[in-house]
């Protein structure tokens, strides 16, 4: 394993194991909003300040971009983190998150790691190396039909002003795949894909410590990952399509009907 990623996976753990800590005492917790359906809670901030201090005693000149703090530093190496993701179903003790920690050096992301604490599930993925389940070699599906396709989304609950155009898409593919998915964390949705549990996903509003380490994992297992406009710039744009080369590009098409 690099040392970088041996870092990251190190750095996921250890916030892994204080979120545990903490899912039998959820209602000990002060819970706040930093705006309507987005909620932080302390354990979120403690975790990313543990991810932090692990990633910046072996790197100390890397940058930081992570959810709660927000620290950004310019600089070719840059580590991407949410260390809650799925915060609202912590809250309620529904047992769907994880930790999501990725490096971009001059804007390619190198090494992911997505590790959920309650499954001790970890994914891992370095570029151009594959992509991992707990050291077992994952793959996206070979599906090839809409039809026979299980697919994950979330709803845009930040972004409402997206959300006649997201039902639209909802309804279209509703109507032509196997099922549909909504678990709530977005960067384990994208692992799912990467380890064939999902055959595709998309969601539109997001950041970039939701898509990075997942987008990674998918394309180092095989598949595809891009805009809505099946362009490559879903990390500043924040809408992401992603799926094994079969079913991506269906997802696509379906999607692009309702997006200018």
């Amino acid at each position: 394993m690099h040392p970088m990623l041996n870092t990251a996976v190190r750095a996921a753990r250890t916030a892994g194991n204080l979120i545990v800590r903490y899912v039998d005492h959820i209602e000990k917790l002060t819970i706040t909003s930093k705006q309507p359906n987005d909620f932080v809670t302390e354990v979120d901030q403690a975790a990313e300040q543990q991810i932090i201090q692990i990633l910046h005693k072996a790197y100390p000149h890397h940058a930081i971009l992570a959810e709660e703090s927000g620290q950004q530093k310019h600089g070719d190496y840059i580590w991407i983190i949410d260390p809650l993701d799925g915060t609202t179903n912590f809250v309620h003790g529904f047992p769907h998150f994880a930790i999501s920690i990725a490096l971009q050096y001059k804007n390619q992301l190198q090494h992911a790691v997505i590790y959920d604490p309650i499954r001790q599930e970890l994914f891992t993925a370095s570029k151009g190396e594959g992509a991992l389940l707990n050291d077992r070699r994952i793959r996206v599906t070979a599906k090839d039909q809409l039809g026979e396709a299980l697919l994950g989304t979330g709803f845009p609950f930040r972004c409402h002003q997206y959300l006649d155009d997201y039902l639209a898409i909802f309804k279209d593919l509703l109507t032509d795949v196997a099922d549909l998915r909504r678990p709530g964390a977005a960067t384990l949705d994208l692992a799912y894909v990467a380890s064939g549990r999902l055959d595709g996903f998309w969601e539109l509003g997001l950041q970039p410590w939701d898509m990075a380490a997942g987008a990674l994992l998918i394309q180092e297992a095989g598949g595809m990952v891009t805009d809505f406009t099946s362009g490559p710039d879903y990390l500043t744009k924040g809408h992401i399509i992603a799926g094994n080369p079969k079913i991506q590009p269906l997802i696509a098409k379906k999607v692009q009907k309702y997006w200018e």
